[in-house]
């Protein structure tokens, strides 16, 4: 059956793979080719990116215990693919007094949690000051707190309230405890498609700039990317041939997240007449594309359970994927999006998920330092949280690729 399988991939997606793992670099026109491979064509690409994160990474599946910190979600920017944005008169709008910020904080910490994700929607009378006051408190209460904070779009408004140079902006929130930025806001990297998405967020350039500007000054970030909706693969392609540049730039990126386009609850899809968001091929594919073409720059390829649910994040981790993602506690975002996949999983289930695929758990922190290794399952901590299920995920995803 495997040779009927080798004799049917295509040959110059063959050599392409074949090169690949030998440690050529791929170009965006060959990414572009991958991303599009159905078939046999399909299958020895994700076998080709397993062997490559298995060379890259090892079989370590990592994951962080963090906890979600969405302050508020008003805000005007009006991007089309959100569903997590409020006005201010809407009746579910909130600002979360800082009482509220330090129970959230308390909580994770009680949970486990070595990171805050901090980010909110971009109300208009914040200013730079709200930002980094915001920071300074719950560094003071929490100071062992790794303060994973605010979107280049959130640095964007900020640093235009600052009247600061950018880096002297981004010192100054590093001084007061950000340790790290996210690096969301980026959707497609390319202003033909933001323009669709979302017209009055950052360019392009301002996204670069944001994060070249961090990068500099030691302050590392992560990169993202969102698939599904109106892009083709030549955008997937240059998105990531950009953040590939980036990374040979300054080697600031701590991970690369494709991050599926959850469709149910917005304008895009319900307005403009997006795609649905990505199949699961698409979700495989991407995921492998991407090991493959930011092999050796980016190590990390992380999924995202709350956008994938977890049997297909599985797949994914056996498709060239080595993260599985944070625990987050209460995720928002892509809730009010429409993801029907949870809000929070436990660090018990995500070692019971890894387990069920054969790899090892590893508990990290926000920049990959190894927190806990779980080499035997014998001595892993009883599960205190039973899996969350879902009746739009499949079983037999995970035959996908055997």
């Amino acid at each position: 059956m495997l040779s009927r399988m080798m004799k049917d991939v295509t040959p110059n997606v063959a050599a392409l793979l074949e090169s690949a793992l030998s440690g050529k670099e791929i170009s965006e026109q060959e990414a572009e080719r991958l991303l599009c491979v159905e078939g046999a064509d399909f299958h020895a690409l994700t076998w080709a990116a397993d062997q490559a994160r298995r060379e890259d990474v090892g079989e370590d599946v990592s994951y962080v215990v963090c906890r979600n910190l969405n302050f508020t979600n008003i805000c005007y920017v009006g991007c089309s693919f959100c569903g997590f944005a409020r006005h201010k008169h809407q009746a579910d709008a909130y600002v979360h007094p800082i009482e509220t910020i330090l129970e959230k904080c308390a909580d994770g910490v009680a949970r486990g949690a070595t990171e805050i994700c901090i980010q909110g929607g971009i109300h208009p009378k914040k200013t730079h000051d709200d930002y980094r006051n915001l920071i300074l408190q719950i560094k003071e209460a929490f100071p062992q707190l790794h303060l994973h904070a605010f979107s280049p779009e959130e640095i964007d408004w900020g640093h235009r309230k600052s009247d600061m140079e950018l880096t002297d902006y981004l010192r100054w929130l590093v001084d007061a405890g950000v340790s790290s930025l996210p690096g969301t806001a980026a959707e497609i990297l390319d202003d033909e498609i933001r323009q669709i998405l979302s017209p009055r967020k950052l360019k392009t350039a301002r996204w670069v700039e944001i994060i070249e500007a961090a990068h500099s000054i030691g302050l590392p970030t992560t990169s993202t990317l969102m698939y599904g909706h109106i892009e083709s693969p030549k955008h997937i392609a240059a998105h990531m041939g950009l953040l590939r540049d980036i990374q040979k730039r300054t080697g600031g990126f701590t991970e690369f997240v494709p991050l599926g386009y959850i469709h149910e609850m917005n304008e895009l899809y319900n307005v403009l007449g997006s795609r649905p968001g990505p199949s699961l091929y698409e979700d495989v594919r991407i995921i492998s594309v991407a090991r493959l073409f930011m092999r050796p720059h980016i190590k990390n390829i992380q999924i995202s359970w709350v956008k994938m649910g977890h049997k297909v994040g599985q797949l994914a981790l056996g498709a060239g994927a080595n993260d599985f993602g944070g625990t987050l506690m209460e995720e928002s975002i892509s809730r009010e999006s429409g993801s029907k996949f949870g809000e929070n999983t436990s660090p018990e289930d995500f070692r019971r998920l890894i387990r069920e695929i054969g790899r090892v758990p590893v508990e990290r922190n926000t920049l990959y330092g190894t927190v806990q290794r779980f080499d035997d399952p014998a001595l892993d901590p009883p599960s205190q949280e039973s899996a969350e299920s879902s009746g739009s995920e499949t079983d037999l995803a995970l035959h996908m690729v055997s």
